[in-house]
Formats: structure tokens, C-alpha cells, sequence
């Protein structure tokens, strides 16, 4: 891309993409109108290095229209974003990722296209899923479908090149058999005209007015959930049960999901660090777990169960994770998903590395049990495919699956929505990368709803899980209340 100087935006397409371009548009209409079907047309193409994808997304993003930023910035600076709406593919129910698949491999094959290997080109998909098929159906989660991916018209990506930062950017439209050429590419070169760099914005550092932090349950009601689950998991009818909860926080004034997107990225960078703007609610996160992440024929995932909190003095913060590496109800936890998530791929797989022993993975807060996995597929299987055979993990569901899956609702009393759902991109290739929605709130006007659960075992204790639930509410109830 050619950047303009003087008067014009630096995101003007310069003459050669603007003729590229048009003739993507000209061409996709003509395969509609013969096929009587909408066709999707894209272009990439490169920006300047310095420009910050998910920084022009905040600030240029328009009124309640669907939007999203998904970084790790320890990763090379890694990160995509979009703005609007070229097409969105919803679907619920237990066939929600396979139909999902489907729907968009039939759109992204039709489409006129780069090719992945010119650029990076291509159309790409964003967006997430509910943790149950037909999860989301309270008011809260409005606009936030059980399966929902989104075609931006604007996406931009960063990623480490040979040693150095490659920043680019795709257009993309849905050309309809009774459109134009010419009033597409006047409705794209004005979303251009609107797209802005400036840094992304501060919080309020003396917030006026009062914040005010309730649970959506007691604190007790969680406290006997683990009772009662422990009692089950003895009995014999369950190893394991993942529990949450919902704590509600309510500001003077309306949240600003960009800041608080702003200070996670800054305070998580090894993180996987979000906005999934739906309407007039965003749901935002620093999620340390990647459920899955597709590249070629190469899958890595990492099993992430168990955890306890930092501590500012080094001495009890190494000894907190000496205790967690040696807890034994801890390690029947991280087990559970270390074995389940490599016989999962085990079916898919020529071969699975799984390392013998977890390791111990520390952020801002929290410290984890963790054990990558990596595979390589005996054949194609594309990201949101993994990602519906890789979700609800054991760190999110539990084990037996479908025992833990008919318990959680009722022993919660909540509905998650996309908390512990999938949340990700893919590629015209079948790649692409979806982490798990952890640490998470979900920020509609001055309410932010944030979502905190623990694994549930043979030997828990429910004052102790309540406690952890806490430790982990803290990667963003601090940033939300002051």
C-alpha cells in the first residue's frame, strides 16, 4: 500500500489498490450475478510498521457496530483487529462449530481473494463462542450469539517478519448481485477516510462518584456448589467439575473498554489480551490460555489447571509455586487435562508431544500449572474444527464431560455466555489461533460483570476455591473500580 502525505488520510489507498481493488469488486459481482449468490471480495495490503492495529480500531470504531482487537504482545507484538461488517455467520446448538466450518470454508473459497501466500492476503473471520450450545440467552449477553464469527471490512494485523514488525491491512466486502462496483468501493474508501491513529485512551486516574461491587450469587451459594460437587465427585460420578462465578461491579460513569483494553495489554503482555465489541456491551480479558492454534498441519495448545496467587516478596512467591508444583490435589487437576486434551488430539494427530512433567507459568497475579502440547495433524483439519473438538476442555467443563456438563448450570446458577468459550480468528486456510475467554468481564454502559472459576476435585475445599476465585478476580476488578 501506498501511504499518501498532505492532506489525506495515511490510510488512502493509492492508485494502484484502488484499481486492484475495484477490479476484486468487479469480479465478484460478476461470479453473483451468475450464480445469484453474494460473493466476498478483499484486498491486503501493507502499512507502516509503527502503526498499531488495535490502537486506529478503538478510535475509529462507529456506534454499536460489531468490532474487535486480540493481541499477545510478548508473542512479537502479535495482534489483529477489525472494524464493522462485511457478513456475520451465527449459528447455536451442538453443531454450532461443525456448521460454522462449514459456512465459512463454502465463503471464503468463493472469494476473490490475495492468496495467503501474497502478503498474508486473504479474507479473515473473528469473533467467539458461547461455552454451551445455546449459551448467552440472558439479557446480559445480548449480541453475543452461542457461535458468531464476523468478516470486518477493515482488519489490521501485526506480526514478526523475518526479525522485523509487518503491518497490514484487508478490506473487505460482500458484493450482492444487484450492487455496483463503483458504490462499494465509495462505501470502502470512506471507511478508510475514517480510520485515526492516535495512542489508545488513558483511564480516569480519580474517578468521581462511588463504585460499588456485588456478587450475582452470595458467596456462600459457591462455597456449597463445591460441597455439593465434591460429594458427587466422591460418590464416584464425576473426577472433576469446573465452578464460577459472577461478581458485578457498578462505576459512576459509563466504562471505556479501550482503556481498560489499554492497561491489560500494558499489565498481561504474556497474555492473550481482547475486545469483542457486539451492540452497545464489549466483553474484554487477559486470558493466559490458548485452546488452540492451527498453523499448516501444525497444532499447539497448552493445558493450563491449577494455580495460586504472587506474592511482592520473593521468597513466599517462590514458595507459593513450590507448594502449587507439589499440592497433589492440584496436580490431579492439571492432570485431568493434560490427558484429555492429548487424547483429543491423539485422533487427529501423526504424533503428540507432551511433555512429562507441568511447568510453572507466573503472571502479575497468579501463578499456573501448565503443560504445552503441540501435534501434527495426519490430516486437514482447519482452527474452528480444533476448536470444537477441543472445547469445553477439562480447565473449563470438567471430566467426565457429559456429566460435568449437565451439572455446572444448575450447581452455577448462571449463565456464562462466552465466558470460557472460545475466542479467536481463522484464515481463507483453515489456520488461525482461539484462546479461551478467561479473566474476563463483560462491560455494558457503567455494569461490568467479571467471571472467575476453579476446577473442582476429589479434595477440594470450598473456603479455599472461593478464596482462589478471588485471586483471580484481581487481574481486573482493581482496573474497575478506581
Amino acid at each position: 500500500m501506498t501511504l499518501q502525505t498532505g492532506e489525506r488520510s495515511p490510510f488512502t489507498l493509492g492508485e494502484p489498490d484502488r484499481e486492484r481493488l475495484g477490479a476484486r469488486l468487479d469480479l465478484a459481482l460478476q461470479r453473483a450475478r451468475r450464480s445469484g449468490q453474494a460473493t466476498l471480495a478483499t484486498i491486503t495490503c501493507a502499512l507502516a510498521k509503527d502503526v498499531d492495529p488495535s490502537a486506529v480500531v478503538c478510535a475509529s470504531r462507529r456506534a454499536e457496530e460489531p468490532w474487535f482487537v486480540f493481541e499477545q504482545p510478548d508473542r512479537g507484538g502479535a495482534a489483529l483487529a477489525g472494524l464493522g461488517e462485511a457478513i456475520r455467520i451465527e449459528y447455536s446448538g451442538p453443531d454450532r462449530f461443525v456448521t460454522v466450518a462449514d459456512r465459512w470454508r463454502s465463503l471464503s473459497a468463493k472469494a476473490v481473494a490475495d492468496s495467503p501466500s501474497e502478503q498474508g492476503g486473504g479474507p479473515i473471520a473473528v469473533g467467539g463462542f458461547a461455552f454451551a450450545p445455546d449459551g448467552g440467552g440472558s439479557p446480559a449477553w445480548s449480541g453475543f450469539e452461542p457461535a458468531s464469527l464476523v468478516v470486518p471490512e477493515v482488519t489490521l494485523t501485526r506480526e514478526q517478519h523475518d526479525g522485523e514488525s509487518r503491518v497490514r491491512l484487508t478490506l473487505a466486502a460482500l458484493t450482492q448481485p444487484d450492487d455496483t462496483a463503483e458504490e462499494l468501493l465509495a462505501s470502502l474508501s470512506r471507511r478508510l477516510q475514517e480510520l485515526t491513529d492516535p495512542p489508545l485512551p488513558l483511564l480516569d486516574p480519580a474517578p468521581t462518584g462511588r463504585f460499588q461491587v456485588s456478587s450475582g450469587m452470595p458467596p456462600e451459594h459457591f462455597e456449597a456448589a463445591v460441597a455439593r460437587a465434591t460429594e458427587t465427585i466422591r460418590a464416584g460420578d464425576l473426577q472433576k467439575i469446573v465452578l464460577a462465578r459472577e461478581v458485578q461491579v457498578h462505576a459512576p460513569s459509563d466504562y471505556d473498554p479501550a482503556a481498560v483494553f489499554g492497561v491489560l495489554r500494558d499489565a498481561f503482555p504474556s497474555c492473550f489480551v481482547f475486545c469483542v465489541g457486539r451492540g452497545d456491551a464489549t466483553l474484554v480479558a487477559a486470558s493466559p490460555e490458548l485452546l488452540v492454534r492451527r498453523e499448516g498441519q501444525r497444532v499447539s495448545t497448552i493445558a493450563l489447571a491449577g494455580s495460586t496467587r504472587r506474592s511482592a516478596d520473593p521468597a513466599v512467591d517462590a514458595h507459593l509455586g513450590e507448594q502449587l508444583m507439589r499440592d497433589e490435589s492440584y496436580r490431579e487437576e492439571h492432570a485431568i487435562v493434560a490427558r484429555r486434551i492429548e487424547r483429543t488430539l491423539n485422533r487427529y494427530a501423526i504424533w503428540v508431544a507432551t511433555p512429562p512433567e507441568p511447568t510453572l507459568v507466573q503472571m502479575a497475579n497468579i501463578q499456573h500449572l501448565a503443560t504445552p502440547i503441540r501435534a501434527q495433524l495426519a490430516a486437514p483439519v482447519e482452527a474452528i474444527e480444533l476448536a470444537g473438538l477441543m472445547h469445553p476442555t477439562p480447565a473449563v467443563g470438567g471430566e467426565p464431560l457429559a456429566e460435568a456438563l449437565g451439572l455446572i448450570p444448575a450447581l452455577e446458577g448462571l449463565d456464562r455466555g462466552w465466558y470460557t468459550g472460545p475466542v479467536g480468528w481463522t484464515d481463507a486456510a483453515g489456520d488461525g489461533e482461539f484462546c479461551v475467554a478467561l479473566r474476563c468481564a463483560l462491560l455494558r454502559g457503567n455494569v461490568a460483570r467479571c467471571y472467575a472459576g476453579n476446577g473442582i476435585v476429589r479434595g477440594s475445599k470450598p473456603a479455599a476455591e472461593l478464596a482462589e476465585t478471588e485471586v483471580k478476580l484481581q487481574a481486573l476488578l482493581p482496573l474497575l473500580t478506581s
